[in-house]
């Protein structure tokens, strides 16, 4: 009886991990319970971006009234603040605060900005929509201010964020905790659409005042709680260097060919991933005639995708597979699914349109764990939050600059192939949406020929190792080290 129930134990043991694909994120450095509770910083990001990007963008035009072009612009301005992440992750690379901290001072002004932003963020967009007796300017500055504000506070939580995890985080569990991380962002992303759709069913001005702020408040309790006793302090005098400015870091860091490298095939893979984002739902409804109910289910579907690329890469990773292989991969898999996206007009398939979004969201979930996990590999201690800036600000401009593009493409070529600039066989408003579809695969397509040489030089280093060396696995991803 003992060696039955020590062997159902063992089994158990062994089923586990797959089970609960996080449950070996967890190390004796870095518990799951500590893990989880740091990772909440993922949460408030995936909210800030839903509540911006989604739910204010239909209040403002269904039930304010505010002009599309003005939300457009509102929208637009923390973009703004994405190219600013690798200087704020230079800075937290270098800053040593009274209190022996590096990385928690400025996850707590990203946070105080953020509740600063979603404090005032209700009343401006009120006055924005004409609900007031002053000037109108009032509400185009306060409104500005505020998405500002919320824009530059997610920002530098994210990325500081980021590169705690990767100081707190052994190498060998890296992988699984990008994967957690990854995973914390869309659960928050998928659980404040929930809760903002029901608590805005009724729409009033007061309940918008009150969600809005409910968000600030949340922000700043989760955050609070991830940085608890996270970052060790540190009071001894650090060693007498050479301070130098953030030019001079980044001219080193970019100069080395593998990193630029890297960050072209980041935004290249991220801008094709990312013009779909406002047009799925539209080519479902008005191109296949799906019901409301299915394209709302598309979101549910490309979350799914994500989840499960995030766990692939996270087991690929942690056997031993080279990231910026994965990262390739997952490009691969997003050309494949862009083609689904397209025949599935000619086919009237909903099926086959299904299939193109889940594989969206797989390959997605494979290129941003790739890159990701690669960057973290090739990042020096002193320079974590530089690597993670550089990668967060080609990721966030090249979404953004994308989903701007997608519109642009979309509404020129439908126009064009209507008015029959095309020829007769492509008069079809579908001839809008299979532009920006074909270049997402272009895209895709460059980032796999971008990507591959990095993959290609690890195995020759690895091939070329003398039998007895063990070559640690940053050697690959950072031949020469990274300076």
């Amino acid at each position: 009886m003992n060696r039955a129930n020590a062997a159902l134990l063992k089994g158990l043991m062994r089923v586990g991990p797959q089970l609960l694909p996080f449950a070996d994120a967890a190390t004796q450095e870095l518990p799951m319970s500590r893990l989880l509770r740091l990772s909440l910083f993922q949460v408030t990001v995936g909210m800030a971006a839903v509540l911006m990007i989604g739910t204010l963008n239909r209040v403002m035009i269904v039930e304010l009234g505010v002009p599309s072009w003005i939300v457009a612009l509102m929208l637009a301005l923390p973009l703004l603040a994405a190219p600013l992440r690798t200087l704020i992750g230079f800075r937290s690379d270098q800053h040593r605060s009274v209190l022996g901290w590096r990385r928690v001072p400025f996850i707590w002004f990203g946070t105080m900005a953020q509740f600063g932003g979603f404090a005032i963020m209700p009343f401006a967009l009120l006055i924005l929509s004409g609900d007031t007796t002053g000037p109108l300017w009032v509400g185009d500055a306060a409104a500005a201010l505020a998405f500002l504000l919320v824009g530059g506070g997610l920002h530098t939580v994210q990325t500081v964020g980021l590169a705690l995890a990767t100081d707190l985080a052994p190498e060998r569990a890296r992988p699984r905790v990008v994967a957690l991380l990854c995973a914390m962002l869309l659960l928050g992303m998928a659980l404040s659409a929930l809760v903002f759709g029901v608590l805005l069913r009724h729409f009033s001005e007061v309940r918008l005042i009150q969600v809005v702020q409910g968000a600030a408040v949340v922000t700043m309790v989760l955050n609070s709680l991830a940085l608890w006793k996270q970052e060790p302090r540190n009071f001894k005098p650090a060693a007498v260097v050479r301070r130098i400015g953030f030019f001079d870091a980044w001219a080193t860091f970019s100069g080395v060919a593998r990193t630029r490298r890297r960050l072209i095939a980041t935004a290249l893979g991220t801008a094709g991933f990312s013009m779909q984002d406002i047009l799925l739902e539209p080519y479902g409804g008005k191109i296949l005639n799906l019901p409301v109910g299915a394209t709302t289910a598309l979101t549910a579907m490309l979350a799914l995708g994500g989840g499960i690329g995030l766990m692939l890469a996270a087991r690929r990773l942690a056997h031993g597979a080279d990231a910026h292989r994965v990262a390739g991969y997952g490009a691969l898999v997003g050309v494949v699914a862009f083609a689904s996206v397209i025949f599935a007009a000619p086919a009237q398939s909903g099926a086959v349109f299904a299939l193109g979004v889940g594989l969206i969201g797989l390959g997605g979930g494979l290129f941003a764990h790739g890159t990701l996990t690669a960057s973290m590999a090739a990042a020096r201690p002193e320079d974590r939050g530089l690597a993670l800036g550089a990668w967060g600000a080609a990721q966030a401009t090249a979404a953004g600059l994308a989903i701007a593009l997608s519109g642009f493409v979309n509404d020129a070529g439908a126009t064009l192939a209507v008015n029959g600039v095309f020829g007769d066989a492509l008069a079809d408003p579908v001839t809008g949406f299979t532009l920006v579809y074909v270049l997402e695969t272009l895209l895709l397509l460059a980032t796999i020929v971008v990507i591959g040489p990095l993959s290609r030089r690890q195995l020759k280093l690895v091939e070329a190792a003398p039998p007895d060396m063990s070559v640690p696995a940053r050697v690959g991803l950072n031949p020469g080290g990274l300076r």
